[in-house]
C-alpha cells in the first residue's frame, strides 16, 4: 500500500524522523498498533512517491517508406523527470543525428527506461496486408500493438496520417487504451519522449539492414528508393534472378517499376 492509504487504514498519519534522529511517540505508536516496522513504513512512503510520479509513453516509427526492409515501431515509457536527463544527453528527432549519435544515445536511453517495446513489421507481412487495408490502416494497426503492450499516464505519438486527430482517435479506439493519448505531427521534434523513441525504432531499423547485407553478402544501402546503393542493388538482383528479392516490398511503386524494366 502507498503511505497515504497505510495512514487512512491506522487511523494516522505520523511521519517518521530522519535517519538516525529521534522518533515521536506518537510514530511508535503507530508502529504497536499497526504492526508495521520502521523500515517498511520507509518502503511504503518510497513506494508512494513512485506511484505519483507520471509516466510518459512515447511512440514513433521507422522504416515506413523504404522499399527494402523491416518497419519498427518503437514505444518508450519514461518517468517524467527523466525529460531531463533526455534533454542533457541531447536528443532529438533521429534524423537530425548521425548513425553512431544515435547508437550512443539508444544506450543512455535504454538505462533511463521504465519500459519499452518495439514492433517489427516485415517487409512481406506489409505486402500481405496491403492488399486488404491501407498503409495508413496498417499503421493504426502498428501503433496500437505497441499501445496495448505498454502502460503510462499519457502518450504521445508521431501522428502517421494527415488527420493527427483521426490517427489518436483510430489508435484509442483499437488499442482500448485508458491512457491520455495524443498524436501530432512532428512530435519527434516537439517532445522529448518521442525523440527518445524515434532513436530506438531508427537504431533497430538500421541494425536491421546491416544483417541483412550480411545474409545477402552484398551492400544494399539504407533500403529507401533515393538510395543508389538501394536501387543498383533490386536492379542486379532483379537481373540475375528474375524477380524482386524476398527482403523487398512487392507492393511498393519502385519495386514493381524495376521489376517490369527486366521483362
Amino acid at each position: 500500500l502507498p503511505g497515504r492509504a497505510a495512514e487512512y487504514i491506522c487511523g494516522t498519519g505520523v511521519p517518521l524522523a530522519a535517519e538516525g534522529g529521534q522518533q515521536p511517540p506518537e510514530s511508535r505508536i503507530f508502529r504497536h498498533f499497526c504492526g508495521v516496522s520502521a523500515a517498511e513504513i520507509r518502503l511504503l512512503n518510497v513506494y508512494e512517491i513512485q506511484l505519483n510520479s507520471m509516466l510518459l509513453l512515447g511512440a514513433d516509427e521507422a522504416g515506413k517508406g523504404p522499399v527494402i526492409g523491416s518497419m519498427f515501431v518503437a514505444g518508450l515509457v519514461i518517468e517524467e523527470e527523466k525529460l531531463f536527463d533526455l534533454a542533457g544527453y541531447g536528443v532529438k528527432d533521429s534524423k537530425k543525428l548521425t548513425p553512431a549519435k544515435r547508437e550512443l544515445l539508444a544506450k543512455k536511453i535504454n538505462k533511463i527506461s521504465a519500459d519499452q517495446y518495439i514492433l517489427e513489421v516485415k517487409a512481406e507481412v506489409i505486402d500481405e496486408l496491403r492488399l486488404v487495408m491501407t498503409m495508413n490502416d496498417i499503421m493504426v494497426r502498428s501503433f496500437s500493438q505497441v499501445v496495448e503492450k505498454l502502460h503510462a499516464d499519457k502518450a504521445v505519438l508521431d501522428a502517421a496520417d494527415v488527420d493527427a486527430e483521426r490517427f489518436a482517435r483510430s489508435v484509442r479506439n483499437l488499442s482500448k487504451t485508458t491512457m491520455d493519448l495524443i498524436a501530432e505531427h512532428k512530435a519527434d521534434e516537439r517532445h522529448l519522449v518521442v525523440s527518445a523513441a524515434s532513436i530506438l525504432a531508427k537504431v533497430r531499423r538500421d541494425a536491421s539492414m546491416r544483417e541483412l547485407e550480411s545474409v545477402m553478402q552484398c551492400k544494399i544501402g539504407s533500403g529507401y528508393p533515393h538510395d543508389r546503393d538501394t536501387i543498383a542493388f533490386l536492379n542486379k538482383w532483379v537481373k540475375e534472378n528474375h524477380d524482386l528479392p524476398p527482403c523487398s516490398r512487392h507492393s511498393w511503386i519502385t519495386a514493381q517499376r524495376i521489376k517490369a524494366s527486366f521483362i
